[in-house]
């Protein structure tokens, strides 16, 4: 088998157009993708057929069912489902996924500091799953062998308080963990913080907390960063932020000039150490985790996270002139083979 590295190579050396081949499964028929100019993918991607599509899931959060507990703590339940799904994660190309609710990356959950969490999960995949939490709760919940494992047809239920406030996610702890986590078993999991609780920013507390009047002021968007092995052969094909490769190229993501933006970015890149962020023609300032009122990094254009890193991401176009403004993985690689988008500010 020629890596993909080489293949890449080799086809750059013999023109602007080149064909990658890349397979569903191990033991399926190659299909085939074309490359145009080296960085461009002809043809479009079903996203009916898949059931999402990377425009929605830049604002689709999912804030489950709420009740009040006899202790007058708020109950925030969420019903997630573990499906074998074949998905089209670029013209023409199918892959193999393990989902969460068929979907690629999963549900993105958002809650509030202090309620309770309440994970109902059922396993309809093929193999054993988990829901693994990266936040702070009881060794019981932990979403591991032993502690929240799930067999095929069984159900497990995780329950945790949401904290701390900031910018998480959560992923498949089964092993191969790798494996698990490649296949497509990973979400944003978001809290917001409380103002009540953080008096000494309760303005910039409420600009996070959902659904209230300062929170309306900003254009916020979930971003996670992924990439998809066809051949697997531990090497990634197409690069992405939210699954399909130059989704938001030629549909460019719409922003107001005067209406400030938040991103919350998460990178599950597996086979590659780091992935990263780069914005064209702007600064922005970086909350690390997201679990800070106040940045970790003003500003700067580019970040760099390992794989389960993230964090917040906030800045504006207000001095700007409209028109497209580019943002992308600064690997170039992660760049030419999907992981590049566009703004359009109006």
């Amino acid at each position: 088998m020629v890596s993909r590295r080489l293949f890449l190579a080799t086809s750059s050396l013999l023109g602007g157009l080149s064909v990658v081949k890349t397979a569903g499964a191990a033991d399926s028929e190659h299909s085939q993708m074309l490359h145009q100019g080296g960085n461009r993918v002809v043809g479009s991607v079903d996203h009916d057929r898949n059931g999402f599509s990377p425009s929605e899931l830049l604002t689709e959060w999912e804030t489950g069912t709420v009740s009040i507990l006899p202790d007058g703590r708020t109950l925030r339940e969420f019903h997630i489902t573990a499906v074998d799904v074949e998905l089209e994660i670029a013209p023409g190309v199918m892959f193999p996924a393990w989902t969460y609710n068929g979907r690629v990356p999963g549900p993105s959950l958002r809650a509030t500091e202090s309620d309770v969490i309440r994970i109902h999960f059922s396993n309809s995949g093929t193999h054993p799953h988990t829901m693994h939490f990266h936040g702070i709760h009881s060794a019981r919940m932990d979403g591991v062998p032993g502690a929240g494992h799930v067999e095929p047809g069984e159900k497990f239920t995780y329950e945790f308080d949401a904290k701390p406030f900031g910018c998480h996610l959560y992923h498949c702890h089964s092993f191969p963990l790798k494996r698990h986590i490649h296949k497509g078993l990973y979400g944003a999991f978001v809290i917001d913080p409380d103002p009540e609780k953080h008096p000494e920013h309760e303005q910039i507390a409420r600009s996070r907390l959902l659904g209230t009047t300062e929170n309306g002021r900003w254009q916020e968007l979930i971003m996670v960063m992924n990439a998809f092995d066809t051949s697997f052969d531990d090497e990634n094909e197409f690069y992405a932020v939210n699954t399909i490769p130059f989704a938001y190229m030629d549909n460019a993501i719409q922003v107001k000039r005067n209406t400030p933006v938040r991103i919350y970015l998460v990178n599950v890149t597996e086979f590659d150490p780091i992935n990263s962020f780069h914005l064209h023609g702007n600064f922005f300032n970086y909350y690390d985790h997201g679990t800070t009122l106040t940045p970790t990094l003003n500003t700067v254009d580019t970040i760099m996270q390992c794989q389960a890193q993230r964090g917040i991401i906030e800045f504006s176009f207000a001095d700007h002139e409209t028109g497209l403004y580019m943002f992308h993985a600064h690997q170039s690689e992660f760049a030419e083979l999907g992981w590049m988008a566009n703004f359009e500010v109006v």
